[in-house]
């Protein structure tokens, strides 16, 4: 007899959940699909997650780490902010789950409130501080802040949910990392 193992069970139907999200988006996802790659009862889905909204948030949930990004000279946050962000979009294996959201945010306003704040909290805040810590005016640092906050996920819409090649990985690295210092520098 097979023994239960919700958190496995949980882990199993959030990998596939993430996957086909990612593939399909939100609207083309069906609760019974996720199921059935999971090899579990749509009803689990129902008990662990309430339903495919549920589902959805708890299959986008990201953290990025970007303290490491923060140490340092402000001379070097391009090149560190750039490996970060390479490492991210080549480095990790199956579909990010801040590639999920933002593909879906277009057609699912939560998904849209959860990343805008996800951006906020993980990237612009934090991003703010180091600028204005680093030595700039509180002004300074916020527009250079949300310059490069639009830089990258501009950069990171055309790549991951357009699809468009920017190049090789070192390529892009390297051209991401001259442009965000530049931003910093102003």
């Amino acid at each position: 007899m097979m023994t239960r193992n919700a958190a496995a069970t949980k882990q199993r139907i959030l990998e596939h959940a993430r996957d086909q999200f990612a593939q399909h988006g939100f609207a083309a996802v069906t609760v019974k699909g996720v199921a059935d790659a999971a090899g579990v009862s749509p009803n689990l889905i129902t008990r662990y997650f309430g339903g495919k909204d549920g589902l959805f948030l708890a299959a986008t949930r990201v953290a990025i780490p970007v303290s490491n990004s923060f140490d340092g000279e402000r001379s070097g946050l391009g090149a560190r902010l750039a490996a970060s962000i390479v490492q991210r979009w080549f480095g990790a294996p199956g579909e990010d789950p801040l590639l999920v959201l933002q593909r879906a945010s277009g057609e699912r306003p939560e998904a849209a409130e959860a990343l805008a704040e996800f951006l906020d909290t993980n990237s612009l805040r934090p991003l703010y501080r180091y600028l204005r810590d680093s030595g700039l005016d509180d002004i300074d640092a916020q527009r250079r802040a949300a310059a490069i906050d639009a830089f990258v996920l501009g950069v990171s819409t055309r790549r991951r949910v357009l699809r468009s090649a920017l190049g090789d990985p070192a390529e892009l690295q390297a051209w991401l990392s001259a442009t965000i210092q530049h931003l910093a520098d102003g």
